[in-house]
């Protein structure tokens, strides 16, 4: 289920942050005021739908003044309940409260400056001339109001994202039936995806490992007749089973990945790859398990459909953190057209989904493919 919060921006300081939510403070004040009007003329025609269009609209700018997921609130959804005229009015009251804080603020600020300004010269201020006491005074005084407003902002701002999401965020209880529908279509993907693999292992065991053991015996038997120049040919065969399967195997399971990680069984992948292959994987820590697992299977399914399909000739995978996510992105030069309901990729996005991880693929005709896995970890 999609965040209704969207992360912080990475890097932004506190004194950036700070001006951010004053200016979304001030932003809210005005925007309270034309929601004011807006309610008071439409009021007569709240049942029309254009009305609530344009409430829709309206409540879409106060999500993203408030740095919330619209998709989330699910204002995209015509819902005749008026949910939108009633947000806009329940938060006309907090948008006022807000311009008296800013107001107070910018009140003490002149006040300082004054303040500043006639003692720093020698002249009295409103008939206080400066002292030591005085100073004192005027200086914690002017500290804890000044805490006191900055408190005032950010609970005023709170105050407007908790509202939002309480009024325009989706009923619990229908929150918790789509999750529980999620997690029952995820739980019958992983199962169709694991039966799915296990028929590919045994085509691969059936058609591939096992005519070619049965071949091996043949030559052997052959050779025992007296045709010694055949036990090089079924030397040749026995390399290339155990080659297969070696490569069976790791399909199963990457014996790797538990004792030397994820970056060193990708680097297997790469290596065993007839397409250049260019590993690029940042990660402080490693994820869970897990994780590790299904990253392993989406950088392998890839880039054997890039080898095998696409006609490309370099793929590039980046494993990256993002937050509390890892980020596997795949990328090839070849022909494109890959869909994400073919039979590969289908089961790669069930895996990826039993992790409440998402799965996108953006193929456009003539390429470059793009296959992106955003897997939680927290």
């Amino acid at each position: 289920m999609p965040s209704l919060v969207p992360p912080l921006r990475g890097g932004m300081g506190p004194a950036a942050e700070g001006l951010r939510l004053l200016r979304a403070v001030v932003l809210g004040t005005v925007t309270a005021l034309l929601d004011v009007v807006f309610l008071l003329l439409t009021l007569p025609f709240a049942g029309r739908p254009a009305v609530r269009g344009a409430a829709r609209r309206l409540v879409a700018l106060e999500a993203r003044r408030l740095r919330l997921d619209p998709a989330a609130l699910e204002l995209d959804t015509d819902r005749p309940d008026g949910r939108e005229l009633r947000y806009l009015a329940a938060r006309v009251p907090v948008g006022v409260l807000g311009g008296l804080v800013f107001t107070l603020l910018v009140y003490g600020a002149e006040m300082a400056v004054a303040l500043s300004w006639s003692w720093g010269r020698g002249l009295p201020f409103d008939g206080m001339t400066p002292s030591l006491p005085l100073l004192a005074y005027a200086f914690l005084g002017g500290v804890v109001l000044l805490f006191l407003d900055l408190s005032g902002l950010v609970g005023v701002h709170t105050l407007e994202r908790r509202l939002a999401v309480r009024m325009l965020g989706p009923d619990p209880t229908d929150a918790l039936r789509r999750r529980i529908t999620e997690l029952a279509e995820s739980r019958a993907g992983v199962l169709e995806a694991v039966d799915s693999e296990r028929r590919r292992i045994e085509r691969d065991l059936h058609d591939g490992l096992q005519q070619r053991l049965v071949a091996l015996s043949m030559l052997v038997g052959r050779a025992r007749r007296g045709r010694s120049e055949l036990l090089a040919q079924a030397h040749e065969e026995a390399q290339q089973a155990l080659a297969e399967l070696r490569e069976v195997a790791w399909r199963v399971y990457p014996s790797g990945l538990d004792s030397l990680g994820l970056a060193n069984a990708l680097a297997g992948v790469a290596e065993r790859s007839g397409v250049p292959v260019k590993v690029v994987c940042e990660l402080s820590a490693r994820p869970p398990m897990a994780v590790q697992t299904a990253s392993y299977f989406v950088v392998s399914e890839a880039v054997t459909n890039a080898a095998k399909h696409a006609r490309a000739t370099a793929i590039t995978v980046e494993v990256r953190e993002r937050d509390t996510m890892v980020i596997v992105r795949i990328q090839d030069d070849g022909v494109g057209g890959a869909s994400a309901a073919g039979g590969g990729l289908s089961g790669l996005a069930r895996r990826v989904a039993a992790l409440d991880g998402r799965l996108r693929v953006d193929s456009p005709p003539g390429g470059p493919t793009t296959i992106t896995a955003e897997l939680p970890c927290g």
